[in-house]
């Protein structure tokens, strides 16, 4: 017997007891809380929405029916459409990784602009609203480049610029308000979003949250149906890899925080048609409000997931929460206790659900 015939006779005695069995690569069965896990990774607008459900059937018992009376809820939209015109432009920012602490600055001093330039200065009112929203616009613009040309941290750029649009406020204000009346003499399209539509039963709707819904539309179908939007998505989950990718990941940063900035002046013309005036101090807890919708509407904090529907459903959980506890009668202080307790539930589950990614 040759060598090559015995080395095969002895392999294969020596397979013979060897486990013959065929390699099988399906999956483990999941648990439950792996699957639960799984499905809020893929949707993760499905926890507010269910926040706010319940959070509508409780103080529908606990407020009795004055919560669903058609005056009540109409007021309910119309105190969330500020907190989610800047909630819309926060997500925008936070979905490439970053965060804008002066979205309601910038709000604040585009409603300045347009108040002062129309009232005290004589500014025809046309010219007036839109130098308002180019104020808006190139505040964005500073800190988009802040970041994304100097590379400076998100957080220390707008923490910053919180200061200086805030310092600019009281500069152009000279810490006035421009009251109602002289806005409605001088420069009444100023408060045009301050209109209502009645629905009947007491119901209204602001045109202000109709120009507030338009802007959620706009922004949800760039960000779903644009390669712009993808790009968006793509550099919040990893910089890096979308500039290799060919993404021109400093134009996206720069053209995010711009729109921001334009949204929010906008929110700043909702905002004097809601108050009737531009008041140096309106909306004082604006930036955390705004923050808590997204945070709270399931956006993650560290970029790359989240939705504008999301945004929307965590307004409406701060206003719905904000409203059925002062019905109920419960302090304010309980109700700022309340919304807090939202937000670090609303971090802890994001950190949970990101592990399924890790």
């Amino acid at each position: 017997m040759s060598d090559d015939a015995t080395g095969s006779v002895t392999a294969e005695r020596g397979l013979q007891g060897t486990d013959q069995s065929v390699a099988s690569f399906e999956e483990d069965r999941q648990s439950p809380l792996k699957s639960l896990q799984r499905f809020l990774h893929e949707y993760p607008t499905a926890i507010p929405f269910i926040v706010l459900v319940a959070g509508i059937l409780i103080f529908s018992v606990a407020a009795g029916g004055r919560f669903f009376a058609p005056f009540n809820l109409s007021l309910v939209l119309q105190q969330v459409t500020i907190i989610a015109f800047l909630g819309i432009a926060q997500t925008l920012v936070i979905l490439t990784a970053g965060i804008d602490l002066s979205v309601g600055a910038m709000m604040v001093l585009s409603s300045i602009v347009m108040g002062r330039l129309t009232v005290t200065a004589g500014v025809p009112v046309e010219i007036s609203l839109v130098l308002g929203l180019l104020t808006g616009l190139l505040c964005g613009l500073i800190n988009g480049v802040l970041v994304a040309v100097i590379r400076l941290p998100p957080f220390i750029v707008t923490l910053g610029t919180w200061s200086v649009y805030g310092a600019m406020v009281i500069y152009v204000s000279h810490s006035e308000t421009v009251r109602a009346q002289d806005i409605e003499a001088a420069g009444p399209l100023l408060q045009w979003l301050g209109n209502t539509i009645r629905l009947g039963g007491g119901a209204v709707l602001t045109y202000g949250t109709i120009a507030m819904i338009l802007t959620a539309v706009i922004i949800w179908y760039v960000l779903n149906r644009t390669a712009f939007g993808r790009h968006v998505y793509a550099t919040g989950d990893d910089d890096e890899a979308a500039r290799l990718a060919g993404i021109n990941t400093r134009g996206v940063y720069i053209a995010v925080y711009t729109i921001a900035g334009f949204i929010c002046a906008v929110a700043s013309w909702a905002l004097i048609g809601r108050i009737g005036a531009a008041s140096p101090l309106g909306n004082q807890t604006a930036n955390l409000d705004a923050i808590t919708a997204v945070v709270i509407g399931g956006t993650s904090l560290f970029g790359g997931r989240g939705s504008i529907v999301g945004t929307l459903f965590g307004a409406l959980i701060v206003g719905v929460f904000r409203n059925g506890l002062a019905l109920a009668g419960v302090d304010s202080l309980w109700q700022e206790f309340t919304v807090g307790i939202l937000i670090i539930l609303a971090v802890t589950i994001d950190q949970w659900i990101r592990k399924i990614s890790a």
